[in-house]
């Protein structure tokens, strides 16, 4: 097929002699204006200003057959074998760039006569930062009760059975944090088939999938190590912070409910941390440093971790909300900090169950409910009558939710590109 000369970033179809690319994705072929070399760096620049410097020894580690393995496209260059030397004559030093006839970027290292093509659309990806974690996943909206009464629902049947419905529905529960299914069948187990669609179930002491019974008709708490399986109140909390990485994402399948009363409650977590600094810096800076002892107080098992109240990780990570206090233990602080610890405490969970934040909805025999386990503050009100209430719940970390909704998303993507200007290897 004739190809037209580089230059701009109209995409074209090129159909022999395929430039691999150091994953399995399919991207647009998007030659560039210009490329120099800069020292060390290849300046890959497109005619729309997107600008690219691609570094000698990272562009070596991504040449496939190099440094890239073609069968498994894993990285094949221990870094100690890599040669750092940037003077003229090493294995990484690059003596040439160009662009070739097709627009793929052409590479020539200093100890081999052999030319590589890097494709251009894979590089330009990377210069639009498409490489990134947050790449493929919708954006965060924050919310508060004015904002929402119940959680986005879908219909849970086609979220299962469809890839559309499931793509609508799984970026929901990423961006508004929480999302619910309906009318899902009469299956005990049916929370593992959602998880068949997402990825592995993170076991926890709990069991890979594990039951949240409230009987009504009985009193006290007696034969359970959960809090959750009494007729009390649950405040706004999030489950299992004893563990360094509590889990990412929860999923509870109401199987059962005769009871009354009992409803869900829900704040998004994101929205009551914002506010707190706000408007209590004060109590923020506390929440964020000063530490508390989790533990597990039940039989036959012992986990234990110390953080703050609102764990904010490193940078880019996801925001962790330790809030279960069944589960809070001990200050883990110097003694002259407990005051203010407490206070900041109380605040952020006053904000949290206030009518501001917090909203309430019914479980329905059918129902099953996902959100972010780290940033929803989820709680449950008092049952006043009835029976039995049955929920089925799982756990499923961030990784598997976040790299299900970005293989949805990059093959909508691909699904909407016209034919003519797919390229697939």
């Amino acid at each position: 097929m004739p190809r037209p000369a580089p230059g701009g970033i109209a995409t074209v179809t090129v159909v022999d002699a395929p430039v691999a690319t150091p994953d399995f994705y399919s991207y647009a072929w998007t030659p560039p204006a210009s490329v120099d070399l800069r020292d060390r760096f290849v300046c890959v620049r497109w005619s729309d200003g997107v600008e690219l410097l691609a570094f000698d020894l990272w562009l070596r580690e991504n040449v496939v057959g190099i440094g890239i393995d073609p069968a498994t496209r894993e990285g094949l260059i221990d870094p100690a074998d890599l040669d750092v030397n940037s003077a003229a004559g090493s294995a990484c030093a690059i003596t040439g760039a160009s662009i070739d006839a097709a627009g793929a970027v052409a590479v020539q290292f200093a100890t081999e006569a052999h030319t590589h093509l890097l494709h251009p659309g894979w590089l330009r990806h990377v210069a639009e930062a498409k490489h990134r974690p947050a790449s493929w996943l919708p954006a965060q909206t924050v919310w508060s009760a004015a904002d929402r009464c119940e959680p986005p629902t879908h219909d849970g049947p086609a979220v299962l059975a469809t890839d559309d419905a499931f793509a609508a529905w799984i970026n929901d529960l990423v961006s508004t944090g929480f999302a619910r299914l309906r009318a899902l069948p009469d299956d005990p187990d049916v929370a593992l088939a959602l998880a068949a669609r997402i990825g592995a179930v993170r076991d926890t002491n709990f069991g890979p999938i594990w039951d949240v019974k409230a009987d009504v008709t009985m009193a006290g708490s007696a034969d359970t190590n959960s809090t959750a399986n009494t007729n009390l109140r649950l405040g706004p909390h999030t489950d299992l912070p004893t563990r360094e990485t509590p889990p990412g994402f929860q999923f509870l399948h109401c199987f059962r409910n005769e009871a009354v009363g009992g409803e869900s409650t829900m704040a998004d977590g994101a929205a009551v941390v914002a506010a707190l600094e706000a408007e209590h810096p004060e109590y923020y800076e506390a929440l964020t440093t000063l530490h508390w002892v989790f533990f597990n107080r039940g039989p036959g098992i012992d986990h234990r971790w110390s953080g703050p109240l609102i764990d904010l990780g490193q940078p880019g990570a996801p925001l962790t909300l330790r809030a279960f206090y069944p589960v809070r233990g001990f200050p883990d602080m110097a003694p002259e900090d407990m005051p203010r610890a407490y206070e900041a405490m109380s605040c952020f969970s006053a904000m949290a169950g206030s009518d501001r934040f917090q909203i309430s909805y019914p479980f329905q025999v059918g129902d099953l409910v996902g959100f972010d386990n780290r940033r929803m503050l989820h709680g449950r009100e008092p049952f006043s009558a009835g029976g039995q209430r049955h929920l089925r719940g799982i756990y499923i970390d961030h990784d598997d939710v976040l790299s299900a909704t970005r293989v949805v998303n990059r093959a909508a993507a691909r699904a909407a590109l016209d034919p003519s200007i797919r390229r697939s290897l």
